[in-house]
């Protein structure tokens, strides 16, 4: 299964978005994201509920614990 740094940049490359636009979205700094995406820090469960809901998908499935983004 994906850890956390790849799902993100599947997601964010799958819906044509630059790291900028995903940090604008969710009020981070882009370097802030950028850490998430390189793996170099976890986000805080805020900032993953934050990211579940601007990809529309669990955090199972996040997290890299589940293959099904819909999987609630």
């Amino acid at each position: 299964m994906a850890n956390l740094n790849e799902r993100l940049i599947e997601l964010r490359s799958k819906n044509n978005l630059l790291q900028k636009d995903v940090a604008t979205a969710i009020n981070l700094s882009v370097v802030g994201y950028q850490r998430y995406e390189y793996g170099t820090r976890n986000p805080t469960s805020d900032v993953i509920i934050k990211l579940c809901q601007f990809f529309n998908v669990s955090a199972d499935y996040l997290l890299g614990l589940s293959d099904d983004p819909t999987r609630h």
